[in-house]
Order: structure tokens, then C-alpha cells, then sequence
């Protein structure tokens, strides 16, 4: 078997203007985590040197890039889950770290448990020396600015500033599910959240089996709106229907079938991975950038752009 990564930059609006830089930065993305897989690294070392490249571009919401919330502050959340052990580990409303995929890690390493919140989270990304975050960019801080600048005082609240964020465009999250030489498959994933959410707000991608989810058949990443995507177990649906024996095609097209007749549209995107190398990317919105390489091939395909 070859190894295979696949990532996305998200699911939601896409300006044409950012075609090419989404595209490198996808290309980015894939470039190392086929570099991971061809030193002989395993499924984990891709999804986790992949999701960095994502965090450190600085234009998606994830890392560098993290949306600010009500109160203009960061906070993150991640997750990565190893399909050939099915053990999980997240991290949830953290500030600290510059990766909050490498945090994620950490917990899987490091503890037994599934999913660290907060401060104290953050403690421990210090006491591990991780790199600390060096806060919100200029250009964050300009989308901040012109989304509170949109936005009624009304708007402020929740629910609202949640449609607004969809309006604007800002719901996207990163990831990435691979496989590698020995079939083993893994999932990651990274976000910085919805714009204005409420401070200590916790999406889908700190919850495993909803934001992703890996086992020895099947590996899903998905982004979207994370409270549609908490309440239908997206990833942990679409690896499922690989499960009962279906391709990683079908099993995208599928959940996000299910997900749209629910919670309509424009409200999330999944890719999906099966362990006979199989990739795909679905979504109900207007557009999810995805793309994914092998190894040995040279060849980077990019999709979802429209």
C-alpha cells in the first residue's frame, strides 16, 4: 500500500481572489504530510505535520489564523484520534499554544485522557514548552474589525452573530486523514472557532466521532457549523457507512446527505479516507477546498473551490 494524505481549508465562501493562495497552501499542507509519510512516519506524523502547515499559513482559521470571539480574544481547539489503536485526544478553548494539533498529540502521548480544556490545557502546553501563540495577526484583527463593524448591537448575541459569521464566511476549520505504508489511518483536525462566539465556546473539533474520527476501515475530517456537526457525529457517521462496506465516495456523499436533510445547507463539509487509499470530499456548501497527494506520485490534486 501507498500512503495517501488528504486535507481541507474548510468549508463555507470562497473569494476568488484567494483561489491561489488556498491552493498553495493546501499544496503546502500535502507536501508535508507526504514528506512525513515518505521518511517513514505513520499516519499520525502526516495528519499532525500536515494540520501544522495549515495552522502556521496564517489565512485559515486555525493557529495563527484563529478568529477572535466576543470579546476579541482566541481561543482553539483540536483533535486527532489514531485509527489502528481507536484512541482519541483533544484539546478545547485553548490560548496558549501556536499548534493546538501538537497539544492534541501531547494528551494522546502523554495521558490517558480524551479531551483537556482551558487553562489548564494551556499550563500544560507551557510546562511541554511547546510554541506559544503569538496572538491575533493584523489581519485578523481587520476581520474582527470589519465584522463588528457589520453588525448591529442586536447582532452581538449568539445566534445571531453565528449568522453572521456564515454570511461573512468565517466558520471554516483545517484538517487532514491519511494513511500510511502499512494501512494504518489516522485523523486531525484544527479550528479557531466561529467569529464572536461566546467566550469558552467549544465546536466539533474537540469532540471525537463529531469533528473527526478514525478507525482501522476509515478516517473523516469535517468542518462546518460545529453545533450541526456535534448533534449529527458527522465524521464518526461517514466512517460508519465504510464500515457496512461502502467506498470513501459514497460514505461522504452519504453523511453529508443525512447532515443537509436535518440541518440544511451551508452548514458543513467532510473528507473522508478508506483504507484501500481511497479519497473524497463532500459538502453542502458553496465551497470546501480539499486536496490530497500519494506517496511517490509527485501529483497534488486540489478540488472544491466552487
Amino acid at each position: 500500500m501507498k500512503g495517501v494524505i488528504v486535507v481541507h481549508a474548510g468549508a463555507g465562501k470562497l473569494m476568488s481572489a484567494d483561489e491561489n493562495l488556498i491552493k498553495k497552501v493546501i499544496s503546502d499542507a500535502l507536501r508535508a504530510g507526504v514528506d512525513a509519510l515518505t521518511r517513514g512516519g505513520t499516519a499520525v506524523d502526516a495528519v499532525v505535520e500536515a494540520t501544522v502547515t495549515l495552522e502556521d499559513s496564517g489565512v485559515l482559521n486555525a493557529g495563527l489564523g484563529s478568529v477572535p470571539d466576543l470579546r476579541g480574544t482566541i481561543s482553539m481547539d483540536a483533535g486527532i484520534m489514531d485509527g489502528l489503536s481507536g484512541r482519541a485526544a483533544a484539546v478545547a478553548a485553548v490560548t496558549y499554544p501556536r499548534n493546538p494539533v501538537l497539544l492534541a498529540r501531547k494528551v494522546l502521548e502523554l495521558t490517558d485522557h480524551i479531551l483537556l480544556t482551558g487553562s489548564a490545557a494551556d499550563e500544560l502546553a507551557a510546562r511541554l514548552r511547546l510554541p506559544r501563540h503569538p496572538g491575533p495577526s493584523e489581519e485578523v484583527k481587520r476581520q474582527y474589525g470589519e465584522v463588528l463593524s457589520k453588525a448591529r448591537s442586536g447582532d452581538l448575541y449568539f445566534r445571531n452573530s453565528f449568522n453572521l459569521a456564515v454570511q461573512l464566511g468565517y466558520v471554516d476549520t483545517v484538517g487532514a486523514v491519511a494513511r500510511d505504508d502499512g494501512g494504518r489511518l489516522a485523523a486531525a483536525v484544527s479550528t479557531g472557532g466561529i467569529i464572536l462566539k461566546f467566550p469558552g465556546r467549544v465546536g466539533d473539533s474537540a469532540i471525537p466521532g463529531a469533528g473527526f474520527y478514525a478507525n482501522r476501515q476509515g478516517a473523516a475530517v469535517a468542518t462546518g457549523i460545529g453545533e450541526t456537526i456535534i448533534m449529527s457525529l458527522l465524521s464518526y457517521r461517514a466512517v460508519s457507512f465504510i464500515n457496512e462496506g461502502y467506498l470513501a465516495s459514497t460514505a461522504a456523499r452519504l453523511a453529508i446527505q443525512y447532515h443537509t436533510s436535518i440541518h440544511g445547507k451551508d452548514t458543513a463539509g467532510i473528507i473522508v479516507l478508506d483504507r484501500e487509499g481511497n479519497p473524497y470530499g463532500a459538502y453542502n456548501t458553496q465551497a470546501m477546498p480539499w486536496g490530497f497527494t500519494r506517496v511517490g506520485s509527485g501529483e497534488v490534486v486540489v478540488s472544491g473551490l466552487r
